[in-house]
């Protein structure tokens, strides 16, 4: 670390919020609304804010899910399009920042490195690097919304023989504007989200692209436009209208999942059965379109008009489920001695997962491991005092929970308030049984799961991916539940100090 300021007044907020992505800017705007009393900062490692949507610079940036779902509870999403382009999609970030004067509470190139909790003084000290230089801000309660992954580096597989490739590679969170691959034969490695933006946006202008995947994804199929949305808002105010649409899309998203679990079988025909159509009878979906495991063990990939099916039916795009045997000076050479020549590799291996943006955290001196914790109401770890954090679900969109736990941090806050105590405490039943904190199959959860904390066996301390169920709770249950503990009353300053 470099020099270390001392701290300054000017350094404590009430409440410090952690990342000025669509985590941050949501819970600042509920901070603002439901505890108005409360001084707040945000600490934004980035020279923007935006968090994944100032990151990623790639051919198509877009969302996965719509945006109806993915924007804010507050703020109606306006535009005729309700798969958004990453641009469009900061700009209705900023747009929310500026429109509720929370840009101004943010703090950009300020990197969090460490937190200490103080029980004597119920404060968060919290060690940021800022231009280079290390300092202290501190806080009552910490607000954790720095994403999942890290910023720094993506997942990156050292494939045999990578060395001696001749052309360019690439990894889609390193990618530029500047990049060029106008007509030329390029490999994605890959079969998620971001593979499947990549092929269809980037076969408009490359000579081909070929989807080099190990297996295959299941992929949905919807317009990149809600004609009942663009019709409702002509009728009706924007506000209403958004509910309305924000509503059906929810309980889509829900039967969907639901429907996958229950009867994944006849999910999978639907969803084999819209490819071989868009595909053309001809096209033989095994290996490429039939995925071994069921419909939502892993999370779905959006194909927003079909648009990747279109550029395999055309022929600017194909599809190839092998293993790589190693990299060539011309290519990748495969498993079943194959060989797919190529100008050009992007591997989009995915993203890096890390806990609490990769931070060390501290309790009365004493360092937190946190896979040794429950995880409570999928926001907050036990015997963590005053600190929660976000994590979307893996099976809907991300600002749903957001919203929810935002709301719910107020609630906790605004509790502590008229109680008179400055400290809260989740505290798991003792001999508990653990569960792994995801059930999800992916393979950027699995590599890390164990860094994670454990579900346990009870509510609440459950992650049940359900927003039916987060949205009935945690909206109305008594936030001093039993395993809430609430502490550290204000009146022991003014009884130490006497």
């Amino acid at each position: 670390m470099g020099k270390i300021e001392k701290i300054q007044p000017g350094d404590y907020v009430d409440v410090l919020i952690v990342g000025a992505g669509l985590s941050g800017i949501g819970a600042a705007y509920h901070l603002k609304d439901k505890c108005p009393g409360k001084s707040f900062g945000i600490i934004e490692q980035r020279a923007e804010l935006g968090g994944t949507w100032d990151l990623f610079k790639y051919p198509g940036i877009r969302s996965d899910s719509d945006m109806h779902t993915l924007g804010f509870k507050f703020k109606p999403w306006l535009d005729k399009k309700s798969i958004a382009d990453g641009p469009r999609i900061w700009d209705y970030l900023n747009e929310t920042a500026r429109e509720n004067h929370i840009r101004e509470h943010i703090r950009f190139n300020h990197k969090m490195v460490a937190a200490h909790w103080s029980t004597e003084t119920a404060t968060w000290s919290v060690e940021v690097t800022a231009d280079g230089v290390s300092k202290w801000m501190s806080c009552n309660f910490l607000f954790m919304c720095s994403g999942y992954y890290s910023y720094d580096q993506g997942h990156e597989v050292d494939f045999p023989g990578q060395a001696d490739f001749k052309g360019d590679i690439y990894h889609p969170q390193k990618w530029t504007e500047g990049i060029d691959y106008k007509d030329k034969t390029i490999v994605i490695i890959g079969s998620g989200a971001t593979a499947v933006t990549l092929v269809p946006a980037m076969a408009k202008q490359a000579k081909h692209i070929t989807m080099l995947q190990r297996s295959p994804t299941y992929m949905v199929v919807a317009p990149d436009s809600d004609w009942i949305a663009n019709t409702l808002r002509k009728i009706m105010p924007n506000q209403w209208a958004y509910n309305i649409v924000r509503k059906k899309n929810i309980i889509r998203q829900h039967l969907l999942y639901t429907k996958s679990q229950s009867h994944p079988e006849k999910v999978k025909k639907y969803l084999l059965g819209v490819a071989q159509k868009r595909l053309g009878k001809d096209y033989k979906l095994d290996p490429n379109f039939t995925p071994s495991y069921g419909p939502w063990d892993q999370r779905m990939c959006l194909i927003p008009n079909g648009d990747l099916f279109d550029s395999v039916k055309d022929g600017d795009a194909s599809i190839v489920t092998d293993h790589i045997e190693r990299f060539t000076e011309t290519g990748i050479a495969l498993k079943s001695g194959k060989e797919i020549p190529a100008d050009m590799i992007v591997t989009a291996t995915g993203i890096k997962l890390e806990v609490l943006g990769g931070a060390e955290f501290f309790v009365d001196g004493e360092t937190i491991d946190f896979a040794d914790k429950y995880s409570y109401e999928a926001m907050m770890m036990s015997d963590v005092p005053n600190m929660a954090t976000v994590f979307g679900y893996v099976n809907a969109s991300w600002t749903l929970r957001s919203d929810i736990i935002a709301e719910y941090v107020c609630r906790l806050i605004n509790h502590m308030d008229t109680s008179g105590n400055r400290q809260c405490t989740p505290i798991a039943p003792e001999g508990m049984a653990r569960r792994p904190w995801i059930d999800f199959e992916a393979g950027y959860i699995q590599r890390v799961i164990h860094l994670f904390p454990s579900q346990g066996d009870q509510e609440p301390w459950l992650n049940t991916q359900n927003y039916m169920r987060d949205k009935k709770v945690l909206e109305s249950k008594d936030v001093d539940d039993g395993h809430m503990i609430f502490s550290n009353p204000a009146n022991q300053i003014q009884e130490a100090a006497e």
